[in-house]
């Protein structure tokens, strides 16, 4: 047949179930059980066939099926449901707050819309989902990768092979975005040709996400294939979807009519978003200055990426070629363009788009207080002259979204013993009233245990059916793991650094472990990127080991990890087990959401751990202390590793009374529940960023606007703060017995009047177990003079400088030291 178009026929619901439809195209049903529990009753085969995707199964539902439901007490389960939804969204109408654009490359909603990777998108969606629930005004913007991310498979030799699907939206909980009934449309100026993007809108609970795709008829065959991919390989590919992502999604939100007030993005791949905000406003009239200074007072970007290598860089040649006419759009000349992203490397310079993204802003975070020291370590060299601690980079700490990861069993049982304040405010403390689980915690506990391990057995059995193994093989598979066996959990993107091999440093310690009178089982889960050739290696020897010693029956590697199977595994382990080298772990969440299901954490002391852990809510391995070298901490990670599972956890896990309960095992959930559960909660981290950063942000934008004359004059002169000199007289080295340290410090030519407000002369001292106090200098005699008496005895430097205040944040941004 010679096909001319494509049609989808959307399913005639019976009246009495019409309100499936308003369900199925909000994706609030994800993390609402009631809601999930409808579609499953429709048919539960197509529910589970089609991994939870309610459209799809609406659309492959026998229609008798449906009218059948509508006949039955089912009508009025449906209306029970839709007026919840109804609810939810009037409580949270109008939305607080100036509008924020969140900008990700990638959105983790759900199992059935696989445009995510790994944790950043998990985390994205959850910020959008919090952002819901706390009824804040804020839109999504992301990319529609028609082919998404890969499905994994496990040959018999441990090599994974990728496999890609193409997902049809009008199969997905997707909408397209009209305008005036037609399709909308933007574009992005690519070299010799416009690439046109369509968008199709997820919506939120309250909050709408727009998600930008080239698949269209009006752009030629390679360019439909630009958002096919998630973070396909290659540089070039790589900035071309950046480049639709920030370019792309601005002009998109404009032809909404939208204007958010504050813009974040989530990880550099979105901060060509800053380029076109000031675009916009040099076309306005704007000087470049002035526009990159209104863009960035009301920006904020997130780096999740502890490791300089894992930032995005271009080389220049291909910044020239597809942003080439862009800085005469600026109002500015290719050096300046390109000081924005400028990084040098030891084979050159680059163009970094963290670099850009924080020259394009005013704010700055890491996702963890670990994270965000090791950022302004890594990027104190754009604000040379400051000291680490000042660097402008704080820190918000990852959270989960409660709704999404909490068993449903487990959310009624909490509801019923914390009370129903819980249920509105799960990020208080106060809420957690963890002393009333007991016996019925446990039972719904060993429940989800189970459930994993029917989950492990069915992979493994179907994995081997397909790579043709024996039927004695496929016996043993339906026979895997213990359900009495303490069970932990290791699964997250497969990279070297995550060392899950960390464990075969001692074969035998290992294997006295897993097949001992008190035994552990772990099960593994993850995916290398299709190019990291050394994480798919590492997942090839892990899965070799564990055959070559024997212990296919107690370590067990699943694939194909998502959304679906891990809910699966953070609900039914017993230790969620994290072994990353410090400090090259951001955050991580995955035992976030193991804590909320009841499970003990068993890792590093990094990212989110290195905060969370008291000594009483779960267990440490090793220390902060740092290694020579890499091996020498790999050996000391795995010997503290064996020693806690040893004569911590097996102890404690398996010290069961006569009810075949370990009281102490118990205590430390309790414990754990009561500490993480509220603390790293996606709407405590959503309701930190609108107090620390959106409100704060919306306000300096306004005071950017209203002070562009300001911020001209000031920039004018800022050339001159650099040739000042500055002549100190201090005493030298000095023991203070009683009296304060006195100093002066001279400044050497002219001022410049419009810098005067801003500046600052300053005693900085530092203690040398690390604490730094700044103390203002007064002006005095020509010059500024101090005192300085330390506030507590020991070992102090000293140093004098003047120090500049940006003229709209106050914040110190440049100095001269003495």
């Amino acid at each position: 047949m010679n096909i001319l178009g494509h049609l989808t026929a959307m399913p005639a619901l019976p009246e009495p179930l019409k309100g499936l439809r308003a369900l199925a195209y909000n994706l609030w049903w994800s993390w609402n059980p009631e809601a999930t529990e409808l579609f499953q009753e429709v048919d539960p085969a197509l529910w589970k066939r089609f991994r939870e995707n309610p459209v799809k199964l609406l659309l492959e539902v026998d229609p008798a099926r449906l009218e059948a439901l509508a006949e039955t007490p089912f009508r009025s389960q449906v209306e029970g449901v839709v007026e919840a939804l109804r609810a939810y969204l009037e409580a949270r109408t109008p939305l607080k707050g100036e509008l924020v654009a969140y900008f990700s490359a990638e959105f983790g909603f759900h199992s059935s819309l696989p445009i995510y990777a790994g944790g950043l998108g998990i985390l994205a969606a959850d910020h959008v989902k919090a952002a819901s629930d706390l009824g804040l005004n804020l839109v999504g913007v992301g990319l529609f990768y028609h082919q998404g991310y890969f499905h994994q498979r496990l040959s018999p030799e441990g090599e994974q092979v990728e496999v890609y699907e193409d997902l049809l939206p009008e199969e997905l909980p997707l909408l397209p975005v009209l305008k005036d009934g037609k399709p909308l449309r933007v574009g992005v100026e690519f070299p010799g040709r416009t690439v046109y993007l369509g968008a199709l809108r997820a919506q939120v609970g309250a909050l709408p996400v727009y998600l930008l795709t080239a698949n269209l008829p009006e752009n030629a065959p390679e360019d439909r294939a630009l958002t096919a991919r998630l973070y396909a390989p290659g540089l070039e590919m790589r900035i071309q979807q950046e480049l639709l992502l920030g370019i792309g999604g601005v002009r998109l939100l404009r032809a909404l009519g939208l204007s958010p007030k504050v813009w974040h993005m989530n990880e550099g791949h979105s901060a060509f978003m800053g380029l076109e905000r000031v675009r916009e406003l040099v076309a306005e009239g704007l000087s470049f200055r002035e526009a990159l200074e209104v863009a960035a007072a009301g920006a904020l970007f997130t780096t999740h990426t502890p490791v300089p290598a894992g930032h995005d860089a271009f080389p220049l040649d291909l910044v020239d070629k597809y942003l080439g006419g862009f800085w005469g759009r600026l109002g500015t000349d290719r050096e300046t363009f390109l000081a924005l992203g400028l990084e040098e490397k030891p084979w050159g310079p680059v163009f970094s788009m963290s670099n850009l993204a924080l020259r394009l802003s005013r704010r700055a975070n890491g996702v963890s207080r670990l994270h965000g020291a090791v950022s302004r370590r890594m990027f104190a060299h754009l604000w040379k002259g400051l000291l680490e601690e000042e660097v402008p980079i704080g820190h918000i700490t990852n959270g989960v979204h409660t709704w999404t990861f909490l068993h449903p069993r487990l959310k009624r049982l909490y509801a019923e013993a914390f009370g129903p304040e819980w249920l509105k405010r799960p990020q208080e403390a106060a809420t957690w009233r963890v002393e009333a689980l007991g016996e019925e915690f446990l039972r719904v506990r060993r429940e989800l245990k189970e459930d994993l391990i029917r989950e492990v057995r069915r992979r493994v059995h179907e994995a081997r059916r397909r790579n043709g193994e024996s039927p004695a093989r496929l016996r043993q598979a339906e026979a895997l793991l213990d359900p009495e066996a303490l069970t932990l959990g290791f699964a997250r993107r497969v990279a070297t650094y995550k060392r899950a091999i960390l464990l075969f440093k001692d074969p035998e310690r290992l294997r006295a472990l897993l097949k001992g009178p008190n035994p552990v089982q772990i099960v593994f889960a993850g995916k290398a990127h299709p190019k990291d050739e050394a994480g798919k290696a590492y997942l090839k020897e892990l899965i070799t080991r564990i055959r070559e010693l024997g212990l296919e029956d107690r370590m067990v590697v699943l694939e194909d990890y998502d959304l679906y199977l891990a809910r699966f595994l953070v609900q039914g382990v017993d230790v969620w087990l994290n072994t990353p080298r410090r400090p090259m772990e951001a955050s991580g969440t995955s035992g976030m959401k193991a804590a909320l299901n009841g499970a003990l954490n068993l890792s590093i002391l990094d990212g989110w751990w290195a905060e969370a852990y008291n000594g009483k809510n779960g267990f440490a391995i090793g220390d902060d202390r740092v290694y020579e070298s890499e091996e020498a901490q790999d050996l000391a990670d795995a010997l503290s590793l064996y020693d806690v599972l040893e004569h911590e956890v097996v102890p404690l896990f398996y010290a069961k009374g006569g009810g075949g309960v370990s009281a102490g095992w118990l205590a430390m959930v309790q414990e754990s529940l009561r500490t993480l559960g509220p603390q790293y909660s996606a709407a405590r981290m959503v309701r930190e960023y609108q107090e620390v950063y959106y409100t704060p942000l919306s306000l300096e934008v306004e005071r950017a606007s209203r002070s562009l004359g300001l911020i001209r004059d000031f920039f004018q002169a800022l050339p001159a703060f650099f040739g000042l000199k500055l002549r100190p007289e201090v005493p030298g080295d000095q023991i203070l017995n009683g009296f304060p340290l006195e100093v002066r410090l001279f400044v050497e030519g002219a001022v410049p009047p419009a810098l005067r407000p801003f500046l600052e002369a300053q005693l900085v001292a530092r203690r040398s177990s690390g604490e730094v106090e700044v103390v203002p200098l007064k002006e005095q005699g020509g010059g500024f003079f101090g005192s300085y008496r330390p506030g507590r005895p020991g070992h102090y430097t000293y140093g004098l400088r003047l120090a500049l205040r940006h003229p709209i944040t106050g914040r110190v941004e440049w100095v001269l030291w003495a």
